[in-house]
């Protein structure tokens, strides 16, 4: 099914994240919901922020969430204990590219105080909604 919707181009964007982990999203959900008059919020990998960025340009608003350093997002990881030792450095070596891949953001948040970090966020994303220069 998903292969059939890639060759539909029924994805604003999708990416193979991890392998054998594809994720996408439908043009049709983004209908619905603008539709409704509703504000999307998309929680994707770069590439797919990337992808979106491209196909709704000045319409979107990317932000980059960056954890304070690598040491930080590894503790973090394994304190969530969900992680096996080979997916732990398989997600590290992916979080390594991704922060390559910050500067392709129009604003990089760096999460080292969640409460102040979700208020810089609402900042921003209102600034955004109302048409404030960032």
């Amino acid at each position: 099914d998903f292969d059939n919707k890639v060759k539909q181009d029924a994805f604003v964007e999708w990416e193979e994240v991890y392998p054998g982990k594809r994720y996408g999203t439908l043009k049709a959900e983004v209908d619905r919901l603008w539709a409704a008059d509703k504000v999307i919020v998309f929680d994707v990998d770069v590439l797919g922020a990337q992808n979106l960025k491209t196909y709704f340009g000045a319409q979107s608003l990317s932000l980059f969430i960056q954890p304070p350093d690598l040491e930080t997002l590894e503790e973090r990881l394994r304190n969530r204990a969900t992680e096996s030792d080979a997916t732990l450095q398989e997600r590290l070596k992916r979080a390594r590219m991704e922060l390559a891949q910050a500067h392709h953001f129009d604003k990089v948040l760096i999460n080292g105080n969640l409460e102040q970090a979700k208020a810089q966020a609402t900042e921003w994303v209102s600034n955004f909604l109302q048409g404030k220069l960032l």
